[in-house]
């Protein structure tokens, strides 16, 4: 019986799609990786090596912060600015940095002891009269004191008697000192110069506690003549206040006239 040999029938190609289309053309249009070279790495000399992807994923270390050393600081001067010069007080110091108040004017013959009935001036008080003189106790201390009732006011004020001198008391001023006070009064000068008005207000100030007549008359004089300019602040009026209770009194007594009479010719020095 004859063999008869059959062969299969070769087998269709499979119908393309659009899909196995587009996935054909990236195929023959992607590159092929480039083979590894086998030429061995040189070492290039400063390069840092690439950091491993173990090392990248760590956190970096803080750095140490870096603290400068301060700046030494520039060296300032210790002479003040140039400004206006101040007028200087009867002692040779500046009037506004008076700090103690001169030595009390020479009593003219008057006693230095008072006796009750005396006219005696208090540097913070004004012209008063000595009432009596006690043996007391103040503070601690025991002595004699002039107890002293101020004429303008009705207070009294208790000085030891020892320590009258070093707390300014003194005896009315003469005719002659009046004359050169009512002199002071009349001069052209303005006293205190300082800007702003709070250091013109603190050196008036001193002026009115240091005690002498002169520097009193001074504030006196400035006072008026500033009020003929403008309306007086609260604080001018209390230095004007001040300085007329603590020196009209005292150049009444001392011209022998009253204090109308003085009042008067006080204001015919500042109208002219």
């Amino acid at each position: 019986m004859a063999r008869t040999s059959v062969r299969s029938a070769p087998a269709a190609p499979a119908a393309r799609t659009p899909a196995t289309k587009t996935a054909a053309k990236k195929a023959v249009r992607k590159p092929a990786a480039p083979a590894a070279s086998t030429r061995p790495l040189r070492r290039v000399e400063g390069a840092k090596p690439a950091a491993s992807k173990s090392a990248a994923s760590k956190p970096a270390a803080a750095k140490p912060a870096v603290v400068e050393a301060p700046k030494p600081a520039p060296v300032v001067s210790a002479m003040p600015a140039p400004g206006p010069r101040p007028m200087l007080g009867p002692n040779g110091r500046p009037r506004h940095l008076l700090t103690t108040p001169p030595p009390p004017m020479p009593s003219d013959g008057k006693p230095v002891n008072f006796k009750v009935g005396d006219k005696a001036v208090h540097p913070a008080h004004g012209v008063g009269e000595v009432t009596a003189i006690e043996d007391r106790e103040l503070g601690g201390t025991k002595g004699m004191f002039y107890i002293l009732k101020i004429l303008d006011n009705g207070m009294k004020v208790m000085v030891p008697k020892n320590a009258a001198a070093q707390a300014g008391l003194r005896g009315i001023m003469s005719g002659k000192e009046a004359d050169a006070v009512l002199d002071t009064m009349r001069a052209r000068e303005v006293a205190v110069d300082l800007q702003p008005w709070s250091r013109r207000f603190r050196a008036y100030t001193e002026m009115i506690k240091s005690g002498s007549p002169h520097e009193v008359a001074k504030v006196l004089r400035d006072m008026h003549r500033l009020k003929f300019d403008k309306d007086l602040s609260f604080g001018e009026r209390r230095l004007l206040d001040q300085a007329k209770s603590l020196l009209m009194k005292e150049l009444a007594f001392a011209k022998k006239v009253s204090e109308a009479q003085l009042a008067e010719q006080v204001a015919d020095i500042f109208r002219v």
